[in-house]
C-alpha cells in the first residue's frame, strides 16, 4: 500500500458506455471495499474488459460516476489513473520485447529529469519484487521478448506491484503462469489486501475467483446482476446468476 496515505475505496454508479449501437455498460453501479479482492464475473460480452479499461483511463465513460475515497474522480486519460494510485493488468502482456527485464519492469515510472530508483538499487529491487511472485529466479539482463510467454507475464504483474497500487486491477493476469507461479501471486495479492489495497480480479476460472476473492459481481449482457460475499455463494449459485437476466435492481453486500 502507499505509504503516504490509507487505500481508498472505490464506487462506480451508473456507468454506461456504448459502441456505437452496442450497450457494452448499462448503468452499472458496484461499491468496491479498501483491503478486500472483489472479483468481477460474466461470460465473453459481458461488459467485463469495458469496466476495466473505464477503471484504467483507456477509455472514457459515456455517463456515470466514478468515487474514489468519498470524492468524485474526474481522471480521463491512464496517467490520470496512475497518478491516483491505480495499477492494471491487462489480459494481453504489454511489454518492450527489445528491452530487458529490469526496464520492463521500470517501465512507465521514471520521468524525463529523475529515476525513480537509483541505478545502483535498480536490480537488487526488481529481484526482490518477482521474487515474491516467480518461484524459480529469472534472468534480470535478458530481452524479455525472448523469454516465455509465463515469464512475460510475472514482469507485468510485478511491474503492477512496483507502483505500490492502492487500487490493483487484475484482468485474467494468471491465466498463462503454471500452478507454483499463480499461488505465489495469490499469496501476495492476499497479503496486499490484508495491508489495505483494494484489489479487482477478473477472471474466468471459477476455482481462482473461489479461491481469491471476498467479493464477488456478476455482469450479464453489460448490467450487473448482483454483488455477494464469496462465502454467500455456491459455484453454483454464481453460474446461475451469470446466466439469467440483469436484475433490475442490484444485490448489494
Amino acid at each position: 500500500m502507499n505509504a503516504k496515505g490509507a487505500a481508498p475505496g472505490l464506487s462506480v454508479i451508473g456507468l454506461c458506455k456504448r459502441y456505437g449501437e452496442t450497450v457494452a455498460l448499462s448503468d452499472v453501479s458496484i461499491d468496491f471495499r479498501a483491503g478486500a479482492v472483489h472479483a468481477i464475473l460474466g461470460e465473453n460480452g459481458s461488459g467485463k474488459s469495458t469496466l476495466v479499461k473505464l477503471l484504467s483511463g483507456v477509455v472514457a465513460k459515456d455517463s456515470g460516476e466514478i468515487v474514489v475515497a468519498g470524492a468524485s474522480f474526474h481522471g480521463r486519460e491512464p496517467r490520470d489513473f496512475l497518478a491516483a494510485g491505480f495499477a492494471t493488468v491487462f489480459q494481453e502482456v504489454l511489454v518492450a520485447p527489445d528491452r530487458d527485464v529490469i526496464d520492463n519492469v521500470l517501465l512507465g515510472m521514471d520521468d524525463m529529469f529523475r529515476r525513480r530508483i537509483p541505478r545502483r538499487e535498480r536490480e537488487p529491487w526488481v529481484r526482490a519484487i518477482l521474487s515474491k511472485i516467480s518461484r524459480a529466479p529469472m534472468a534480470l539482463d535478458a530481452a524479455l521478448g525472448d523469454l516465455p510467454l509465463a515469464q512475460r507475464q510475472l514482469v507485468v504483474i510485478a511491474r503492477a506491484l512496483a507502483r505500490e497500487p492502492r487500487v490493483l486491477i487484475l484482468d485474467e493476469a494468471t491465466a498463462a503462469l503454471d500452478h507454483a507461479d499463480r499461488e505465489a501471486v495469490f499469496q501476495e495479492v492476499e497479503r496486499r489486501a490484508r495491508a489495505g489495497c483494494l484489489v479487482l480480479f477478473i477472471s474466468h476460472r471459477m476455482d481462482e475467483v473461489t479461491r481469491l476473492s471476498d467479493r464477488i459481481s456478476v455482469l450479464r449482457a453489460g448490467s450487473l446482476v448482483g454483488t455477494v460475499a464469496r462465502d454467500e455463494a455456491s459455484v453454483e449459485d454464481l453460474l446461475a446468476m451469470m446466466a439469467r437476466e440483469p436484475a433490475l435492481e442490484a444485490a448489494h453486500v
